[in-house]
Parts: C-alpha cells; structure tokens; sequence
C-alpha cells in the first residue's frame, strides 16, 4: 500500500518539489550550528545595515545581526512550533472525534455543540486574547495554537468513523469479544488516519503562518530570538533603507507555507482509495 501512495505521490511533481523545500528546511534547522556563518545574536555595529555581499549573503540587520544566520535559526522555531503545535491539534482532535462517531447519540451531539462553539470564535483573535494575559513565549504560542487549531480535525475524524464503525471488519471484532477501547485504537483509528495526515499537512502550514504573525505582533518568540515573524518587523521599520530585511524572511514564510500545501495537496490525492484503480 506504502509503495502505491508513493508512486502515486511522486507524480505529482510541485508535491514532490514541495517534499523537497521543507526536507531541506529541515535539514538545515537541525544543522543551524553548521550552517550558519555568523552567530544569529551577534551584535556588530560596525556592519548596521550592510546590504548583501559575500561575508553576510543576506546582508545585517539595524544591531549588524547576520540576517542569514538568523533566517537559519529563525527556522527552528518555525518548524517547532508548527511541529508541535499541530501534534497538540491532532491529539485532542482525534481523541474528540473518535469518542463522539463512536459513541454517537447523546455524546456525539454534547461534543459536536461543544466543537461548533469554539469554531464561532475567530481563531487569531482568540490566540491573541489568550497571549495577553500570559507571558508571550515560543512554548506558549505552540500550546495556544494547538489548543485552537483542532477542531477541524475532530469532524474528520468523527466523519470516519461514522462510516468505519458500521463496516463488517468491526462487526466482527465486536462479536469476538473487543473491547469499546480496543475497538478503536485497534481496529478503526489505523483506518480512519489518511485525512488526519491531509490536515495535519497543512496544519502546520496554518501553525507557521500563526507564529509569523503572532511574532510579527510582538507576541511570539522574542528578541533577540530570531524568528522569521520578528524579522519581518525589523524589516517594516526600515523598509525605506533595507529592503532585504523584509524580503528575505518573508519569501521563507511564503516558500515554506506553499511547499506545506503542495505536499498537503499531493497526499489528499495518493491517499484516496477511489483513485488507486490501475495502481495496484
């Protein structure tokens, strides 16, 4: 089956490009030490505002920051919280989900008001009324995201299993005796994962852009953490004077975003079964 998803996945070739980028993202966050020429919190004033050119490709920032050295760092915290973020989104969203298509009836309708309910909120704004009365930190930003951002994976999820509990394999299971519990992490969650990969694809390209903006803000990851939000603020005040501050850290967000949703896209498409005809 892995082997059809894939050949199916790599056709299309922006996914597969897509795949590419963020492969390369990651290898270079987990390598930033190596990868980076100059340390990401340096302060050189005799380099404030240095255009790009062979010692900073990137040129320096308003304190002579590496601009470089930062966007490389700047991935890290990224790629963590978008990582972790969704893995919180994806947990609660599952557990959420399953319980209520299992169980249908009185609990599906108690969860499924309770999940309308906080999708009536906007979600920034309530990630921002929530920073507001806690210390704005990377490791606070990666909860409140995946406290907000998991209600579209619990209708997933119940939507599978409204469907997967009804199919003979679970009939079966039941009259051999399983398990409510086993019953689903056994037989049903294994089942019901594909779409929860999809979303949780662009999740994180959702989880990224939240943290950009949040840190964008002044409620993100603070200085002199980089962060490719707070970099763009740097950009803003002197846009007139350094346009590479604004550029370069806002084409990472863009490229990184898109390259999150090619691959989301090429998954939702290797992963439907109704398209396999041929493939086997």
């Amino acid at each position: 089956m892995f082997k059809i998803i894939w050949n199916r996945f790599k056709r299309n070739r922006l996914s597969v490009a897509g795949l590419a980028v963020i492969a390369s993202l990651a290898l270079a966050a987990l390598a930033a030490p190596l990868v980076s020429p100059h340390s990401p919190t340096k302060i050189d004033v005799y380099n404030v505002l240095a255009p790009p050119d062979a010692s900073h490709p990137f040129g320096t920032d308003e304190l002579g920051r590496d601009v470089f050295s930062r966007m490389v760092w700047g991935s890290r915290a990224s790629l963590k919280v978008g990582f972790i973020a969704v893995g919180i989104a994806i947990a609660i969203g599952t557990f959420i989900g399953a319980v209520a298509g299992f169980y249908g009836a009185k609990v599906d309708a108690v969860l499924m008001r309770f999940v309308d309910i906080m999708l009536a909120f906007p979600t920034f704004f309530l990630i921002l009324a929530v920073i507001a009365v806690v210390e704005p930190s990377i490791s606070t930003i990666m909860i409140v995201i995946g406290l907000t951002g998991w209600m579209d994976v619990a209708r997933l999820v119940r939507a599978e299993f409204l469907t997967l509990k009804e199919r003979d394999f679970v009939s079966a299971a039941r009259a051999l005796g399983s398990t409510d519990s086993r019953l689903i992490l056994r037989h049903i969650i294994p089942n019901a994962l594909s779409p929860v990969f999809v979303a949780a694809t662009f999740g994180i390209a959702g989880a990224i852009l939240t943290e950009s903006g949040l840190s964008f803000l002044g409620l993100g990851v603070q200085p002199p953490d980089p962060s490719w939000g707070n970099m763009l603020t740097s950009g803003k005040d002197n846009i007139t004077v350094a346009w590479w501050l604004s550029l370069f850290p806002g084409v990472a967000i863009l490229v990184t975003v898109l390259s999150y949703n090619l691959v989301g896209e090429g998954l939702r498409d290797a992963l439907d079964p109704r398209l396999w005809r041929g493939d086997e």
